[in-house]
């Protein structure tokens, strides 16, 4: 098992609650099989692993597939029959009357909802209280080792490095009027991923002008824009060290190409460039004051920014998202838009902060990484962009 018994069932105490139970059927709770290091484990059959505040945990699994969880350390029950398997859960959860599963009353987090309606039912009706595991998945998979922050660190460091690079190739070739599009821009920073030894689970965006205001646009071979003098630019890139466990790093610029950037882009670019360094400070503020701080709180100060300067409806997204070894991870989000996210920022965790303004010719963000130390934060990819580049 990847976790220590001791530590979670601490975690379990302080949540007031009798434990934990972890289910999943054919991968549809990813967290549970990664907290429990099975995740190359074939499973076909429903299992559940219950881990009790005080106790030995247990695993409940059907008869055919006991041989995927013997080298846990944990006692095995098992199953043939769905009515065994329902006598053995409530055996398994007999002394109990409140537990966590990765469930989210109305889902209001529903990145950690991944019990179906059905299993919740089953529990329910054997006289259980069902709470969400959302704080008991974040502090357990969200936070990042000392080797993992040296890991997002270096990814940084080389996502930076290619990326003034790719901006000396725009310059050049555009200066030059020579042929570009975005999906050339694309695919050179994914070739310099690889030669950098970077990894990324999908592409970064790079769009121009009008195609800048989709925060999601995806250039490709066939539907590409040419990027040329004269042109906005919005390039969004992310990427991790090709090696286990490390984390991402997740980075937004903006650039002119040219020498007199218009007003409007000038007006819009201060107005995201505020929501973001007072989300910075609002988060150093609580952090280092020892103030708990909850995710949809740090959305609210980017939100209230923009509201104010007028662009309130054009701020389509959340603030900032968790980062992990996915890029967007299983922590808290900085999000009181497409969710309210209620959980605390805790140590050792890292999210982005990227707010932006999307019109109908262009659209702007600027994204920087947070760490949380034990006491401090670090701002990280450096340098940090204070202006639009004129390129």
């Amino acid at each position: 098992m990847n976790l220590k018994i001791e530590e979670i069932q601490e975690q379990i105490k302080a949540m007031e609650i009798d434990g934990w139970l972890l289910y999943d059927f054919q991968g549809l709770n990813p967290l549970a099989k990664k907290l429990l290091g099975i995740q190359k484990t074939m499973l076909t059959r429903r299992w559940y692993c219950w881990i009790p505040a005080n106790g030995s945990p247990t695993l409940l699994c059907h008869h055919i597939e006991r041989q995927g969880f013997q080298h846990l350390s944990v006692e095995i029950a098992c199953f043939s029959s769905w009515k065994e398997m329902e006598a053995g859960l409530s055996k398994l959860l007999n002394t109990s009357q409140r537990l966590a599963m990765e469930y989210s009353p109305n889902c209001f987090i529903p990145y950690v909802s991944r019990v179906d309606a059905g299993t919740v039912e089953m529990v329910r009706n054997l006289g259980k209280e069902i709470v969400s595991s959302a704080d008991l998945i974040q502090y357990f998979e969200a936070r990042w080792s000392k080797d993992q922050l040296r890991t997002h660190l270096l990814a940084s460091k080389k996502l930076m490095q290619l990326f003034f690079e790719i901006l000396e190739q725009i310059s050049q070739t555009t200066r030059n009027n020579l042929f570009l599009t975005e999906y050339q821009v694309q695919q050179t920073i994914l070739e310099k991923y690889k030669h950098q030894g970077l990894q990324s689970s999908s592409p970064p965006i790079v769009a121009v002008n009008q195609n800048s205001n989709n925060p999601h646009y995806e250039p490709s071979l066939e539907s590409s824009a040419d990027i040329k003098r004269g042109d906005f630019l919005l390039i969004d890139f992310w990427a991790k060290l090709l090696q286990p466990h490390s984390v991402y790093a997740d980075y937004t610029w903006v650039v002119f190409l040219g020498d007199e950037i218009p007003n409007q882009i000038l007006n819009v670019w201060e107005v995201v460039k505020k929501a973001r360094d007072d989300a910075i400070r609002f988060v150093e503020h609580r952090h280092t004051t020892g103030t708990s701080t909850k995710g949809w709180e740090v959305d609210q100060v980017a939100r209230q920014v923009i509201s104010k300067a007028g662009f309130g409806d054009a701020f389509l997204h959340r603030t900032g998202h968790s980062i992990g070894e996915n890029d967007h991870g299983n922590g808290a989000n900085m999000d009181s838009l497409e969710t309210k996210d209620e959980r605390v920022l805790i140590p050792h965790t890292s999210f982005s902060i990227e707010p932006g303004i999307y019109l109908p010719d262009f659209g702007i963000r600027s994204e920087i990484n947070i760490y949380l130390g034990n006491n401090d934060i670090r701002v990280t990819g450096e340098p940090i962009q204070q202006e639009i580049l004129k390129i």
